[in-house]
């Protein structure tokens, strides 16, 4: 493989996204840094086929990134492969309103192949290519320039060794017949709604102090309020104000500005300076939350009860036997309050529709309304049918039957 020196003009990288435009899948990672910013800075791009690699530098003087953005949001011939490519799908939707499509991202793959729960990318790695990576250059400042040769080095790792597993993971995937199974979960990931910032709905992010719309109306303008203020200085929204303050302030809002000095996480500065008097107009201005907003009561079935603990217990046994057999994460196929909704009573559940279903769900359901029974055989835990037990027991009552009939003769 090709590993080209660190990219730091527009001409160098359009090359390099040309020939790159006809691969059936491209690598893609990002370095960046978000500690003290609102928007992550970008710092570095790797990109990669098997045939060559290189790391790009955005924050080259003079550099345009479109080559490349284009390459990711714009070619549809081109798989884009990521390993937990959540937050780098999230910078790429910043820079151009768009995201990466179609994409791959091997840590939701791994769920369907094996028991490994959104694995790591090291210990992807050694666990497909027998690789220890140096951790060393992980948490350096990937925006001090210049960088080393050790940092530009371990950023290439991740995508030269992600060109070799990738198509091993996808030849498993087609083996087993489960590459549908990802469908949804690759799609949810490139969605654009996902990485959109709504002020109108990041009310629903904090933990509600309750359900009264007054509350509600005051917490929705606080939070958008707050996200203005973070992007306008581009600042962490936390540094402004934390959740739990801001969910007190539209509980317990002060009736004056001096009253900001007692808030709890408020600094002293609030009761008099300008940020302070801009809170108090928002919580003097916010109206109820309309009644077509208010949230939805969590859907629940019957209370579980002693009982109804004890068959949530009994289906998360069954999830683990499933998964053991079948070799899947856990975390693919449901989560712990689905499988307790469904031991309450609920049935409109995503474990009951799809390949779920088929894979799980049936099973699941199977057990909850008394049609499975666990048994052990040969030391191993299993599943059994309650009418394929009443069969081999009537089946050998049967052969006993007859057998003392032979006697008699």
């Amino acid at each position: 493989m090709i590993i080209h020196p660190l990219i730091t003009t527009t001409d160098e990288l359009a090359a390099l996204c040309d020939r790159l435009a006809t691969s059936d899948f491209i690598c893609v990672d990002t370095e960046f840094m978000r500690e003290n910013t609102y928007w992550p800075l970008l710092c570095l791009v790797q990109v990669g086929n098997q045939e060559e690699a290189a790391a790009i530098d955005p924050l080259a003087e003079g550099i345009d990134l479109s080559p490349l953005l284009e390459l990711l949001t714009e070619n549809e011939d081109v798989l884009k492969v990521f390993h937990a490519g959540g937050q780098d799908v999230e910078i790429i939707f910043n820079l151009t309103g768009k995201t990466p499509h179609p994409i791959f991202d091997t840590q939701i793959a791994t769920m369907a192949i094996s028991q490994s729960e959104q694995i790591g990318y090291a210990n992807l790695v050694e666990s497909w290519l027998g690789k220890v990576i140096d951790k060393g250059a992980r948490f350096t400042d990937w925006s001090r320039r210049p960088l080393t040769e050790r940092q530009i080095e371990y950023a290439i790792g991740d995508v030269t060794d992600l060109a070799e597993i990738f198509p091993r993971i996808l030849k498993k995937l087609i083996k087993t017949g489960r590459g549908s199974w990802l469908n949804a979960e690759m799609e949810k990931l490139a969605d654009p709604d996902h990485y959109r910032n709504d002020y109108s709905q990041v009310w629903k992010k904090v933990r509600a102090p309750s359900r009264n719309a007054q509350v509600l109306g005051r917490l929705k303008a606080l939070a958008a309020w707050r996200e203005m203020e973070a992007q306008d200085k581009n600042i962490p929204r936390g540094r402004i104000m934390r959740d739990e303050t801001l969910a007190d302030l539209a509980g317990h809002p002060p009736k004056k500005q001096a009253d900001l000095a007692k808030v709890r996480g408020l600094s002293q500065a609030w009761r008099e300076n300008d940020i302070g008097k801009r809170l108090m107009r928002v919580l003097e201005e916010a109206e109820p939350l309309p009644k077509s907003e208010m949230p939805d009561k969590p859907k629940r079935g019957a209370p579980l009860g002693k009982e109804g603990a004890l068959v949530a217990d009994l289906l998360k046994l069954l999830l683990k036997i499933r998964c053991r057999d079948i070799d899947i994460a856990s975390r693919l196929l449901t989560r712990s309050d689905e499988l307790e909704a469904l031991a309450s009573g609920s049935r409109d559940l995503p474990i009951l529709e799809g390949w779920r279903y088929e894979v799980f769900g049936k099973e699941a359901l199977d057990l909850v309304e008394g049609k499975l029974a666990f048994a052990v055989e040969n030391g191993r835990l299993k599943m059994s049918h309650i009418d394929d037990v009443k069969a081999e027991a009537s089946g050998i009552t049967e052969a006993e039957g007859a057998d003392a009939e032979t006697e008699k003769e």
